[in-house]
């Protein structure tokens, strides 16, 4: 048993259901002379596949650009202007139930996961007033589904009488890469169109998670919308409710594993870019960094979207031409803010540490850290404020960052009227847009983990897999998988994963979803 792998021999979670990917059989640990491993990339991908192979006796190097670990999810310092150093990020990430491998990889250095924390709802706002959560919700499907329509406001009798339910089909019986076969040509929000699923619930709900894509809806494939629908909806019963990290990442997630991984003999080589990668004729790769040049006899690929389009272009002899030019055609999401303000006075005492928007312009949720994140805590104490994080997600690739800023605290002002009177004591305002898109029609163009090189394998959010994980969850799921791929050339057995069930859940429903695509062509 591995350490990712649940301590008491059950399942990861509640649902009985979820499905058991065992690895390749094998030895224990590498025998004889230790294999060498360059790990590019810092992130969750990286991390997962540099912690599977160090367990089991791998030399490993991982390589971070960044002066700090977790990617997308990271951390570094910066100092107030009151003089206090806190820790800044790229805002809020919610840590589900589900993400089994993902926290199976946090269990290394916290195995009771004591370093989260739940928070008690996960509410929705929209501007016309319309509330919903999912804290009354059953967990368990189809009942969930069915409670959420129950119970959302969002859903009227006479909204549901208009749904076209043969079109809704496809989300009874999500399978991978089946549903890439079958969604993958349109877009969530065409396919949303099609279903005629309610205006005010696609804003409350279904929107508000696909533009956890970075992305607006009619940019992303139908297909990750229904897979997203599967992992929290109909396929799993550990419902929509997630954790959060009780301290900012770094503290909480990365530098506990940072330091698991010195133990078992890897280097940590951060604010390290690599430059370019060789392949040499007698096997194994050169590995070119900003500060020096090694060999190593594998690589593990686990940047993200540009970084890897770079990398690849730069290293004129790694991989084939095909492989080459579908990296070359990857793309990135639309740029996103993450606006977070010290404020001189608190928000309202009953304001939820986390809530999701809708019709706010492109506000697309707010955060009160100090309902969960120490140092936010500490901070708010001391001085009788709140420390509040901003989102927007997609903003127009041509949009005045300035003016957009200022729309993000107009928008606040609205959801938290009490901020109007706020003195702003300090503010960070992060931009980025470095996430992949996932377009209508490009399923095909993204890499998997395996590449027609056995030693060079490739991981992260924007990996294709055959299991049904998404965001997170993927990063680490074929963080994991890129290391058992190379352990296998080996002869060592890898790390056992856990997903949700890979297929809908009752057999009624995937009867139905089955006579549709057959009718339909699409199966």
């Amino acid at each position: 048993m591995t350490a990712a792998e649940p301590r008491n021999g059950g399942r990861p979670g509640r649902d009985r259901r979820a499905r058991m990917v065992p690895a390749s059989p094998g030895g224990r640990r590498v025998d004889g002379v230790r294999p060498t491993a360059a790990v590019v990339g810092g992130g969750i991908a990286g991390l997962a596949a540099a912690t599977a192979l160090a367990e089991r006796g791998v030399a490993v190097t991982v390589y971070e650009r960044q002066p700090y670990l977790g990617g997308r999810a990271g951390g570094w310092p910066t100092l107030l202007r009151d003089g206090t150093p806190v820790t800044m990020s790229r805002g809020f990430h919610a840590f589900f139930r589900q993400y089994y491998n993902l926290r199976g990889l946090l269990r290394r250095t916290d195995p009771g996961l004591r370093r989260l924390t739940g928070l008690p709802d996960y509410p929705l706002l929209h501007a016309d007033g319309m509330r919903d959560g999912f804290r009354h919700v059953p967990r368990t499907p189809p009942w969930s589904a069915l409670g959420f329509a129950a119970l959302s406001p969002a859903f009227t009798v006479r909204d549901l009488r208009r749904m076209d339910p043969v079109a809704a089909l496809p989300l009874l019986d999500v399978r991978v890469p089946g549903i890439y076969d079958r969604l993958d040509h349109i877009s969530a929000h065409a396919f949303l169109d099609a279903v005629r699923f309610p205006g005010n619930a696609r804003h409350l709900a279904l929107e508000v998670f696909s533009r956890s894509f970075f992305a607006d809806p009619r940019q992303l494939s139908a297909a990750e919308m229904a897979l997203m629908f599967h992992i929290y909806f109909l396929g799993s019963a550990e419902g929509l409710l997630f954790d959060v990290p009780r301290s900012p990442f770094p503290a909480a997630l990365w530098e506990p594993l940072a330091g698991y991984l010195r133990r078992h003999g890897a280097e940590v080589r951060t604010a390290t870019a690599v430059e370019h990668i060789t392949p040499r004729p007698t096997g194994g790769f050169q590995v070119v960094s900003d500060r020096d040049e090694r060999y190593h006899d594998t690589v593990v690929l686990a940047l993200d979207t540009a970084g890897l389009r770079r990398l690849v272009a730069r290293s004129e002899l790694l991989g084939d031409a095909p492989w080459r030019e579908r990296i070359a055609r990857l793309r990135n999401a639309p740029p996103f803010l993450v606006t977070r303000l010290w404020l001189d006075r608190p928000v309202a005492p009953g304001r939820p540490g986390f809530l999701g928007t809708g019709g706010f312009g492109t506000l697309d949720n707010v955060s009160v850290l100090e309902r969960w994140e120490d140092e936010a805590a500490h901070w708010a104490a001391r001085t009788g404020g709140s420390v509040v994080e901003l989102h927007a997600y997609a903003v127009p690739a041509d949009a005045a960052r300035d003016v957009e800023e200022k729309r993000l605290i107009d928008q606040m002002h609205r959801v938290h009227p009490e901020t109007r009177d706020a003195t702003i004591v300090d503010a960070r305002h992060e931009w980025r847009d470095d996430c992949p898109l996932f377009p209508v029609g490009g399923y095909g163009d993204r890499p998997t983990v395996r590449t027609r090189d056995p030693r060079l394998v490739v991981a992260g959010d924007l990996v294709r897999t055959d299991l049904p994980v998404a965001l997170m969850e993927r990063a680490a799921t074929t963080g994991f998988l890129a290391a058992n791929a190379l352990l296998e050339l080996w002869g060592v057995r890898g790390a056992t994963l856990w997903t949700v069930p890979p297929r809908g859940r009752n057999a009624v429903l995937r009867c139905l979803a089955g006579v549709a695509a057959r009718r339909s062509g699409t199966r």
